[in-house]
């Protein structure tokens, strides 16, 4: 197979992929093509067909902040379902021609910068050779799915899959009896689906959900008219917004509030306009313990008055509170706390007894009693962000690959670039904001910043930057520090990795908020520019 040679190649064409084809192949005019291991655009959304799949931000900015785009498209809900998302990226394609330059069911599998020539060589497991000048792994913070190693997985004799390989002609669960194992994002979206369909649905519980309402709402004719009417004010809007969202962040602490009744009324409303406001409700809701115990009073008596049972009541929202609230990423749910109202849904609390082992029949938890079911959907999540950046076999200068670089903790300048590896930019992943913001809004900051990079460096003739190893020492430093400051450590989440055995636990993301993020990232392309990279120039 012959050699590809292009000026830049990506990896993934979900949001950031696309954006970045779009920003250098259509304003840069260089030569771009995107590697995508699934046979077509859209990234997790191309993969996330499991039953109720459906984003948690609100139409039109969870969309490309592109005129030509969104001036041709309308939505038909507040949150989009999976169906309608990958209908939008045929659309995205059509308007953009991206699938001209993309490289289907091609994963890559190694990855080595030669110094001398300033190249990248990736290969592909589909035996792809490709050299190019920047290398851009698009490939977000929730694809490498993780499964724990239950004694006896393989021994089930019914049907069981994981949310991330779900199959493309669905689930029939009418009459049957069913699990689901996790109670994330994707767990509550299952369940709300099963819950009405299954004969009988258990839901495996490790710790509850802080979920808010998603209030979600379909939008006719009228409603789509005002939408693109408004679209260029709304993605305005997200711009000085904490996470990118298209509402305003409170900048009120529960301090300031003349009293408890007071405070309570504004959360209140939050809760009942839906989506994320409650989690931006009061403006020390993350570093003030009282703050975060008084919101999840307020959320857990909104939600208990939902659930009739008492002990389903006190472990969906228990009286006392299993983490700060908002040092998760709260799912939005339309009608989960209603499911278990139903008389087939039961839950199963995994942290008093855990699961131990899969039977032929069922699953066994530590108290030896067996659940017989005849469905099991896997909701465990994801090695979020690093874990598939550790298996695309990306060696640095020296020859030593990410994942043995990054086992004792993560460094990365802006969470874009990685010293020892040249020329390679990560757009939404780790120790920026990502997991913190609405998606394409940020992806946009991030893409335009490497576009930024990339037409300095075509302009001044550089042939490659290496960020300085104590530009990168001081953002980890700075990204652990803000950590440090939060609620958010006391939180055994996978903003940290602790989802994942044996891997270092540490905050991942960047928790200082989109602004301020923003502000250090033209720093480091303006005026800190020579103190914060090596380039080829300097190294000679």
């Amino acid at each position: 197979m012959a050699v590809l040679e292009l000026d830049a190649i990506i990896v993934g064409a979900g949001f950031s992929g696309i954006y970045l084809l779009h920003l250098l192949r259509d304003e840069l005019h260089l030569n771009v093509k995107i590697l995508e291991a699934r046979s077509d655009v859209g990234g997790v959304w191309n993969s996330n067909i499991y039953p109720g799949a459906r984003v948690d931000c609100p139409t039109p900015v969870y969309a490309f902040d592109i005129e030509q785009v969104y001036k041709g498209w309308k939505w038909s809900q507040a949150y989009p379902s999976q169906e309608e998302l990958q209908a939008y990226f045929r659309h995205v394609d059509q308007v953009l021609s991206v699938r001209q330059d993309c490289l289907f069911d091609s994963r890559v599998n190694e990855a080595h910068f030669n110094k001398a020539s300033s190249r990248w060589t990736i290969q592909t497991d589909d035996g792809k050779t490709v050299i190019a000048k920047y290398l851009i792994p698009a490939v977000g913070f929730a694809d490498k799915q993780y499964v724990p190693a239950w004694k006896g997985l393989d021994s089930f004799q019914g049907t069981i899959y994981h949310s991330s390989l779900w199959p493309r002609d669905g689930v029939d669960v009418r009459g049957k009896r069913v699990a689901v194992i996790g109670t994330g994002a994707t767990g509550v979206q299952i369940i709300q689906e099963w819950g009405k369909e299954a004969a009988e649905t258990l839901v495996f519980q490790r710790t509850p959900n802080l979920a808010l309402p998603m209030k979600q709402k379909s939008l006719d004719s009228a409603a789509q008219s005002q939408m693109l009417v408004e679209t260029p004010k709304l993605f305005d809007s997200c711009q000085s917004t904490f996470g990118g969202m298209p509402h305003a962040d409170n900048t009120k602490a529960f301090s300031d509030y003349s009293s408890s009744e007071e405070c309570e009324k504004m959360l209140g409303e939050l809760y009942d306009k839906g989506g994320f406001r409650f989690w931006g409700g009061l403006a020390d809701l993350l570093v003030n313990p009282e703050a975060s115990r008084f919101a999840y009073e307020v959320w857990a008596k909104r939600v208990r008055a939902r659930v009739h049972d008492p002990i389903k009541r006190d472990l969906l929202a228990p009286p006392e509170p299993p983490h700060p609230w908002g040092t998760k990423r709260p799912s939005l749910e339309q009608d989960y706390y209603e499911q278990f109202n139903r008389p087939n849904v039961q839950i199963v609390n995994t942290q008093a007894h855990p699961i131990v082992e899969l039977t032929p029949k069922g699953i066994i938890t530590d108290d030896k009693k067996l659940y017989e079911v005849d469905v099991i959907a896997i909701a465990t999540g994801f090695d979020s962000s690093t874990g598939t950046l550790a298996k695309m076999g990306l060696q640095d200068l020296d020859g030593v690959d990410l994942e043995s670089r990054w086992r004792e903790g993560i460094i990365s300048f802006l969470g874009m670039t990685i010293p020892g590896f040249p020329n390679m930019f990560l757009p939404y992943s780790i120790q920026s904001p990502t997991p913190l913001t609405n998606g394409p809004v940020f992806i946009k900051h991030q893409a335009k910043w490497i576009q930024s990079m990339i037409r300095k460096m075509e302009t001044n003739g550089i042939q490659y930057i290496d960020p300085s190893q104590k530009a990168a020492q001081a953002w980890r430093e700075e990204v652990l520090g803000i950590a440090g400051m939060t609620l958010f450590p006391q939180a055994k989440s996978w903003y940290q990795g602790a989802n994942i055995p044996g891997k270092h636990i540490e905050q991942m993301y960047y928790l200082g908020g989109v602004p301020m993020y923003l502000k250090k990232c033209s720093a480091a392309l303006g005026d800190e520019f020579l103190e914060s990279f090596v380039t080829n120039e300097e190294a000679t």
